[in-house]
């Protein structure tokens, strides 16, 4: 057997064994492999809370944001448009808004839809951490090419029926992006978010960078963390609604 014959076997050899080794896996391995890689389930499970800066360019304008979670209680994001302030909160029993770019100004109780699509927020780690004990269904739907990384490619359906894509890089097992449904003025849209620059807090390793595709393409935005802070002190009344 000729030299360019034993190479061109090995190099078919290698590849059957790259493609069992992808297909090997399953989809509770790659999200646990996920869950280590941003700091293991006993470190996110002892995080009190995530406080974040942001940095948001959209259609010209760079809107800074400030977000915080405590875990499992509520998630409250700011931020500022032109001088205003837009306010977006989830807590476990609920969430509410506040829009003065629709005209409000008072605050007003979400949607089932929007709060359904977002409550995972208040929990570090979610929708991946305890999945399946909180009604989750993964299944792996084979690979995808992201950014040249051909990356797994897991649909993950929540309890209430609506399911999510996750793309994520099987060397680093990061997330790499997310194709969501959402609500928007009544109907349901498409929202893509590609993740990039990961960064480690204390053990905690999260995307610095997010590139999003809003509403079927309507919007795209850029946001870039600035800042994070582990288990600041936060008196859970922020995320009370006003009255």
């Amino acid at each position: 057997m000729k030299m360019k014959t034993y190479k061109s076997v090995a190099m078919a050899a290698l590849a059957l064994l790259l493609a069992t080794s992808a297909s090997a896996q399953t989809a509770d391995e790659i999200i646990g492999k996920y869950v280590k890689a941003i700091g293991g389930k006993d470190l996110l499970s002892k995080i009190t809370s995530v406080y974040s800066e942001t940095s948001t360019e959209v259609m010209g304008m760079q809107i800074a944001g400030k977000m915080t979670v405590l875990n499992g209680k509520g998630m409250k994001q700011d931020l500022d448009v032109n001088g205003s302030t837009m306010t977006n909160c989830y807590t476990d029993k609920g969430g509410w808004s506040i829009n003065p770019m629709s005209g409000g100004t008072a605050a007003e109780d979400m949607p089932a839809a929007q709060y359904n699509s977002g409550k995972a927020q208040i929990i570090v780690g979610a929708p991946f951490i305890n999945y399946a004990e909180n009604g989750y269904k993964a299944e792996l739907m084979g690979t995808d090419t992201i950014a040249k990384v051909n990356a797994f490619k897991i649909k993950l359906t929540a309890p209430d029926s609506t399911s999510s894509l996750y793309f994520f890089d099987p060397g680093t097992f990061y997330l790499l992006k997310s194709v969501q449904q959402a609500e928007m003025q009544g109907q349901m849209v498409e929202n893509i978010i590609n993740f990039s620059d990961y960064r480690q807090t204390d053990g905690f390793t999260m995307p610095y960078k997010m590139d999003m595709d809003m509403a079927g393409g309507q919007f795209n935005l850029s946001t870039t963390i600035t800042k994070v802070e582990l288990n600041k002190p936060v008196n859970d009344s922020i995320f009370l609604k006003p009255r």
